[in-house]
């Protein structure tokens, strides 16, 4: 990897268990071995490389939503779960649920990105839903885009429970969020 790529990482690494606020450049240049000024030459600002980070995982999502876009409903919601599952199973927070806490201190540009991120989620989110209910294979009641609001609001809130009570309770959580829509749960 390049030593952009290598500083996009760690900035993202930090940002899940930190927090954005949380950390320097001088934290990434310690552990990369490389000067403040070698980060300062890739990103002149630490909103620039929050947003490299933010863009970053935006790829990621638009790639796993094309990836899994001809498969059936219940099969897409729970890829967008593994989105979640997977910075559980690394100990991190996800980047909208480290992000979104610092929301107001953020500088404008990268609030602009956080926004984006939150909303491409949910509007995965609610896709999969509205499929699932046209499919036959999920059942709710109300808008699958206050849904989407309901999972992606208890999958945040129970990563952050898990740092404090442990993981069984993002799995706990995940099986009841799936068994209420009537899907079985990733561990199955």
């Amino acid at each position: 990897m390049s030593t952009r790529e290598n500083i996009i990482g760690l900035a993202e690494d930090l940002i899940r268990t930190r927090g954005y606020n949380a950390f320097s450049y001088g934290d990434i240049s310690a552990v990369l071995h490389i000067r403040n000024a070698a980060i300062h030459y890739h990103f002149p600002s630490k909103t620039d490389l929050g947003i490299s980070v933010v863009d970053r995982e935006l790829e990621k999502i638009a790639h796993s939503r094309a990836e899994c876009f001809t498969l059936p409903a219940d099969q897409q919601l729970r890829n967008v779960v593994e989105f979640f599952y997977a910075s559980g199973r690394k100990g991190w927070i996800c980047l909208n649920g480290s992000l979104t806490p610092d929301y107001l201190t953020l500088p404008e540009p990268l609030q602009k990105k956080v926004e984006t991120m939150c909303r491409t989620i949910l509007e995965w989110m609610t896709e999969c839903l509205e499929k699932g209910r046209k499919e036959g294979c999920m059942r709710f009641e109300g808008a699958a885009a206050d849904r989407a609001l309901l999972v992606m609001s208890a999958l945040l809130s129970s990563l952050l429970l898990s740092r404090v009570l442990g993981r069984e309770i993002f799995d706990r959580t995940v099986g009841q969020l799936l068994k209420d829509i009537e899907l079985k749960s990733l561990n199955q």
